[in-house]
């Protein structure tokens, strides 16, 4: 295990399965494992940033070393704040390649000791995108097999749907 500290940055507009699974598995190489969770208005999310934060912390409280904090502006400021050295990033196909390939870029451009890593997601896991489990539940579908298993009852209160 490294002793230095990382960050998984996203909107996590739900978590998903797939989130979870690079959560665990970066947190296993890391002594400290910070999930940050953005603002962003841009994206106009579904779940309040309270709400998407309080779904993180539910689903990983089983971590021990993984810390749940929200954020607002530039991800090389708070993991300077965090003392992070390393920023995880999933890919789940190509097309995921060359906007992460971008970002890395930028944010090393803002600070030259941080390290992106990449993780790819498990195959069960490759498919599942936030925005795949937002269009379902608008469509009063089947969730519990894309979304950790704490948080289905706390989506079903909010979006007052059965995705069981």
């Amino acid at each position: 295990m490294l002793d230095h500290c990382a960050i998984y940055p996203g909107t996590f507009d739900p978590i998903t399965n797939g989130h979870l699974d690079i959560i665990q598995r970066a947190s296993a190489l890391f002594g400290g494992l910070v999930v940050g969770i953005a603002r962003s208005k841009a994206k106009s999310p579904m779940f309040s940033l309270e709400e998407r934060l309080e779904m993180m912390r539910l689903s990983v409280a089983h971590l021990a070393c993984v810390e749940c904090v929200s954020f607002e502006g530039l991800l090389v400021d708070l993991a300077k704040k965090r003392g992070a050295r390393y920023i995880i990033r999933g890919l789940r196909a190509v097309s995921d390649f060359e906007f992460e390939f971008q970002m890395g870029y930028a944010n090393k451009s803002l600070n030259a000791e941080l390290e992106t890593i990449y993780f790819m997601p498990a195959l069960q896991n490759a498919f599942i995108s936030a925005s795949v489990v937002r269009s379902i539940l608008a469509h009063q579908g089947q969730i519990t097999h894309l979304v950790p298993a704490s948080v289905v009852d706390f989506i079903k209160r909010k979006c007052h749907v059965d995705c069981t």
